[in-house]
């Protein structure tokens, strides 16, 4: 039986409308479902008896199982799901001074082995549905009590452009004001740099913002740490990043996580300030979370200030992440792969 999270508005319209119920029934059903935070039609009493039974006929409203919660001294929240074919997937709840951001994962697994990356240390599974990608959403939405979720990331486990489809339908409810109501400046897709899921993208009008994983300004030490380098080339992946922007008149945020030894150099910093001269873009730089199976650790404070610093001197807009929850290993992947190997 499909999960009615799996429609969109107006799919859930169009299916209303051939069983000859009026078009208001779909608002209220998706206020019943992402706003009154009800998972059994039975209890949606605004609509005719009739019709609740035949919604139970015909779907369900199935919930993500929560296997496991860790609670980090800074606040963040990390949720380990089991989903109905016993795979296992991760949300992060990062609360600060005047937002709160939700991250999600899109897939079980990753299939990208970036050699940073706990993602896909245990092999791709399968895609999320869009039903899955969502019930994320609202679990951390609904576990809030005081504070409102302000902003969600797709940043957790899986690639999400390689997930198109259920993560775009998925962006699209929850940026509806009948669901959740998030601004769509206020949603983040993250990718490694997948060339024609990025030029799909700036084709749908959404006022998102997109996320570049770098990690490294040039070629053979990108494709050292992002197999994906070798497919969509750094050179490449910079022109669709500047098609992006001509197209969408967005700017572009590019990850950099810095790693101890590897990208957080002198030399580094110079040449990636040279790569994106000129780019309508964003630095974030983020010391890694160590990731013991991985052997990767952060720089020292110094050595982070002066990265940040070198691009500064170039003209490039540069913000440093504070990092969180490293006492409950919260990067991409770390928790579920724990558990799965228990």
């Amino acid at each position: 039986m499909q999960d009615i999270k799996e429609l969109s508005f107006g799919e859930l319209e169009n299916a209303l409308k051939n069983w000859g119920e009026p078009a208001f029934r779909a608002k209220q059903i998706f206020s019943w479902i992402y706003q009154k935070k009800i998972k059994d039609f039975s209890r949606m009493s605004d609509l005719r008896a009739a019709l609740r039974k035949r919604l139970e006929e015909h779907y369900c409203l199935s919930s993500l199982h929560l296997a496991r919660t860790l609670a980090s001294r800074d606040g963040t929240q990390k949720y380990l799901f089991e989903l109905s074919d016993r795979n296992f997937i991760e949300s992060v709840l990062i609360p600060a001074d005047n937002r709160v951001t939700g991250c999600i994962s899109t897939q079980v697994g990753c299939k990208f082995c970036c050699s940073f990356c706990a993602s896909g240390l245990s092999g791709f599974k399968r895609n999320l549905t869009c039903a899955e990608i969502i019930e994320q959403a609202l679990y951390l939405k609904d576990s809030l009590q005081e504070k409102k979720l302000t902003h969600l990331v797709f940043m957790g486990t899986g690639e999400p452009l390689d997930n198109y489809t259920n993560v775009l339908k998925a962006v699209r409810v929850i940026n509806s004001p009948l669901a959740f109501n998030i601004g769509a400046r206020r949603i983040t897709i993250s990718t490694s740099g997948l060339i024609p899921a990025m030029k799909r993208l700036a084709d749908e009008g959404l006022q998102t913002e997109l996320s570049v994983s770098l990690h490294a300004a040039d070629e053979k030490l990108r494709s050292s740490i992002m197999p994906v380098n070798k497919k969509y080339p750094l050179k490449d992946l910079l022109n669709a990043c500047r098609d992006y922007i001509k197209k969408t008149g967005r700017q572009i945020t590019f990850e950099y996580i810095l790693f101890k030894g590897i990208n957080s150099d002198l030399q580094s910093a110079l040449n990636l300030g040279k790569i994106l001269k000129g780019l309508n873009c964003k630095v974030n730089l983020i010391p890694a979370n160590p990731i013991k199976e991985l052997g990767v650790s952060p720089p020292g404070k110094l050595e982070i200030l002066i990265f940040r610093d070198t691009l500064l001197r170039q003209d490039i807009n540069v913000t440093l992440r504070r990092p969180r929850g490293q006492d409950i290993e919260a990067a991409c992947g770390q928790l579920r792969l724990k558990y799965v190997k228990k």
